[in-house]
């Protein structure tokens, strides 16, 4: 049976109706042009008890996965896994082969949904209650304002590295275990950075947390890839983006407030019970994703060659690169807004809570409006070109309101200019991060890897440059945000070449 390129969205796609809340963080789209085929179905793969990860087959006619087929007259698997012939997979990782069986569509339930979205809500949730707590830490500890934003630095950073760590290592021992692991050293380098006597001690523990943190993120995106393929793949992501995208919302309000009752250190002890909480829903209630027969037996050699040859195809890195620079504009607004916005303009932490809570929801809403109406019927490449556009001309607007080209511009334009700015990641983020793993179904935690690894290194690269000019000038976001699109713009023109390929990828 031949399938369709990877990636390949036809309209009238027939998607499922069991995925809770199917819309548009974690993110949305597919898009691969080189052409896979797979084998007949072979016989059925072990069973998996039932209620496994809260996971089941169910059949779409339109599904365009072999996968996801169910044969006349049978009916759909019970097992977490769909039968099907085992393939053994290259070393060489190379991207765009034929797609490991796994991938199909499923009804996944909404526990697991919940806990799958708490796991990628725990970065944003980890750096931006911080945030509002950033002047006060750098009066606290008596450290210059460019010394404190090392410690978001250092924290995302951990996150990049670790990712590398944890992707490939989930591919060989399965994505539970490691992530308990990472889950539990969370908690414990958190409760740690609550009590920090200066800054280098919390930068140090920062990256600590960042580094286990990281579980969450890659295994979180890898059990997706696990249970989704194509257009599902997408709209799964697009729901994770709504649960995770509340965090970004509520977490600067929740600093806020916990800044009126006590220091900058009740934000520690805060996260520190949000992660042993999600910690315990893990271990209880999350099972396993990746079969034994599909797991890499290597050793680091192996590792290493499958993200050679994952980073050897163009269009992956592409894309990879695209979203990393992409996240680097968020990142340089979360990493300056709080000093932009109080220190600059005078805001107090709880407007400047309310404006960053505006803003998430407004990435929220765009993100929810591309995965319930524009997936499926626009391409993910015209979706994900709207999107670099938009921002790339809201960065431009930002630089030119903050050098005083229009004179002495106040709060609310800017705040209008970054709003504007973050609701278009809603359409950036999900079709990047689909749009390569479409091409790595052999190697997700790899793969999931290399993408958070790069995100993440681009934002802690542009994370301290934003202070370079001190706490009195927006510029330097400014520029630091407006060079990162174009440099979005330029890989997604140079390396993804969308109009290269089908029409319908």
């Amino acid at each position: 049976m031949t399938m369709p390129e990877s990636g390949k969205q036809e309209a009238g796609t027939a998607a499922s109706d069991h995925i809770p809340g199917a819309g548009a963080e974690a993110m949305a789209a597919a898009g691969s042009a080189t052409a896979a085929t797979a084998g007949p179905a072979g016989p059925a793969g072990p069973a998996v008890s039932a209620g496994t990860a809260g996971i089941t087959r169910t059949a779409s006619a339109g599904s365009g996965h072999p996968s996801a087929s169910v044969p006349a007259g049978s009916a759909p698997s019970d097992t977490a896994f769909p039968s099907a012939r085992s393939e053994k997979t290259s070393a060489s990782g190379g991207a765009g082969k034929a797609a490991v069986p796994g991938a199909g569509v499923r009804r996944t339930s909404l526990l697991v949904t919940l806990v799958l979205g708490g796991l990628t809500a725990l970065p944003p949730l980890s750096m931006d209650m911080y945030l509002p707590a950033l002047p006060e830490v750098t009066r606290a500890l008596g450290a210059p304002a460019a010394t404190i934003q090392l410690t978001l630095t250092a924290c995302l950073a951990g996150m990049a590295l670790g990712q590398l760590v944890v992707g490939p290592l989930s591919d060989k021992l399965g994505r539970r275990r490691p992530l308990l692991v990472g889950m539990v050293v969370y908690v414990l380098a958190t409760a740690i950075c609550a009590f920090a006597p200066n800054a280098e001690l919390l930068i140090g523990f920062r990256l600590l947390q960042g580094l286990a943190g990281a579980a969450g993120i890659v295994i979180a995106r890898a059990m997706v890839r696990d249970m989704y393929d194509g257009v599902e793949m997408a709209r799964f992501f697009a729901t994770l983006m709504l649960i995770s995208g509340v965090a970004p919302v509520i977490a600067p309000v929740i600093g806020g407030q916990v800044l009126r009752l006590t220091d900058w250190r009740g934000v520690f002890y805060v996260l520190t019970g949000v992660g042993l909480a999600l910690t315990l829903v893990v271990f209880k209630y999350l099972h396993e994703t990746l079969p034994q027969e599909r797991r890499h037996t290597g050793g680091v050699g192996e590792a290493l060659r499958t993200m050679r040859g994952l980073l050897a195809d163009r269009v992956f890195t592409g894309y990879m690169l695209t979203g990393g620079l992409s996240f680097a504009v968020l990142f340089a607004y979360i990493s300056a807004s709080p000093f932009v916005v109080q220190e600059i303009y005078g805001a107090s932490p709880q407007t400047f809570s309310l404006l960053f809570g505006v803003n998430s929801i407004g990435l929220i809403t765009v993100g929810q409006i591309n995965g319930k109406l524009l997936v499926g019927r626009v391409r993910l490449d015209k979706v994900l070109a709207v999107g670099l556009a938009v921002i790339t001309l809201a960065g431009l607007a930002l630089l030119l309101m903050t050098s005083g080209v229009f004179g002495k511009v106040g709060l609310w334009p800017v705040a209008a200019g970054l709003f504007v700015l973050m609701s278009a990641m809603g359409l950036i983020m999900p079709s990047t991060n689909t749009q390569a793993l479409m091409r790595t179904p052999h190697a997700a935690g790899s793969a999931s890897a290399l993408l958070g690894t790069s995100s993440f290194l681009v934002g802690a690269v542009a994370s301290p440059l934003v202070g370079i000019a001190g706490e009195a000038t927006a510029v330097p976001m400014a520029v630091v945000q407006l060079v990162c699109a174009l440099l979005a713009v330029g890989c997604f023109l140079g390396l993804c070449r969308p109009w290269q390929r089908s029409p319908e990828a």
